[in-house]
Parts: C-alpha cells; sequence; structure tokens
C-alpha cells in the first residue's frame, strides 16, 4: 500500500506518493492523486490512501523552499521504466545540481549518448517524480524552458529559486 500527501508549496500544490519506507515513487504540482498514480511504471504500482505522515520527505520539502537547495538530493526514489538508458538518465538527472541548470543536448552527454537528445528528452517527459529527480533544470539549447508536465510557471519559479543567492 502506498500514502500520499499533498503539501502547500510556493510553486502550488506538491503530492507525494511513498512507499512504506518512505521512498517517492510519485511526485508532482498537483493535488490530483490520480494523475501521479498513472505516472508509476505498472510493477511499482499499488493502491494510495491518504496520509498526514509520509516520512520525511515532507520536511525535505519544507526546506527546499526554506532556501536548503539541495535538501531535495536527500530524498530516496524509486522509479522504473522500460528502458536502461531511461533508468540511467534519471540517475544523471539527479545529479545536476540547483541553479546550474543544463541544456537536453548537454544533459544527452552526460548521460553517455551525445547523439540521443531526443531520448535525454524522453527521459524528462517520462520522469514521475518531480521535483526529486529535476527534470526542471534541464533547459533547450538557446536557454528557454523548453517542456514541463506540471506548467512553465512552475519550471520557472524552481529555477529562479534555485538561482536565488
Amino acid at each position: 500500500m502506498l500514502k500520499y500527501r499533498t503539501l502547500d508549496t510556493p510553486a502550488g500544490p506538491l503530492t507525494v506518493v511513498v512507499t512504506g519506507t518512505g521512498a517517492v515513487r510519485a511526485a508532482g504540482f498537483t493535488d490530483q492523486v490520480s494523475e501521479l498514480l498513472d505516472l508509476v511504471h505498472p510493477l511499482l504500482r499499488a493502491p494510495a490512501e491518504p496520509a498526514d505522515d509520509v516520512g520525511p520527505v515532507a520536511g525535505h520539502v519544507r526546506s527546499y523552499f526554506d532556501g536548503d537547495k539541495t535538501a531535495l538530493d536527500a530524498v530516496v526514489v524509486e522509479q522504473h521504466s522500460g528502458g536502461e538508458y531511461i533508468r540511467h538518465a534519471w540517475r544523471v538527472m539527479r545529479e545536476i545540481k540547483p541553479g546550474a541548470p543544463v541544456t537536453y543536448t548537454e544533459f544527452a552527454r552526460l548521460s553517455g549518448r551525445p547523439a540521443a537528445i531526443r531520448a535525454a528528452a524522453s527521459a524528462c517527459a517520462r520522469n514521475p517524480v518531480a521535483p526529486f529527480t529535476p527534470c526542471h533544470r534541464v533547459l533547450r539549447v538557446d536557454g528557454s524552458l523548453g517542456g514541463y508536465r506540471w506548467g512553465l510557471p512552475v519550471k520557472r519559479l524552481l529555477l529562479d529559486h534555485e538561482a536565488a543567492a
């Protein structure tokens, strides 16, 4: 059984879906848990019930928005995809530092497949645990935002928050 909680953040409601051990299986800037459960790989899907206690993730989110820009790094995530490249790209994405976004081209290179820019973009689009796997830190080559499942205003807010001194 999974648990979920919607947290109030400056970027809007952030719902987190966690396992019994507190690992995040799905997260996003929505108050609709069904939207998140659809993102979870079928092998990891389970019913979810609301809970006040979702483990340490709530405190890490609070710390992040209070100014500790690396607080989300400590959150354990549990992601699964159908392919090894996507799983590898998600691990690499977690290494992109706050305040140091990269382009899709650079992300593809960091992920070990410099010519696979579309595959790198697909890893961002398929990410079920935003902002803990920080796909918001990947931009177009011209520096524009590109896409973001939770809306470009949220992506801009997160990037501005991380760039602030």
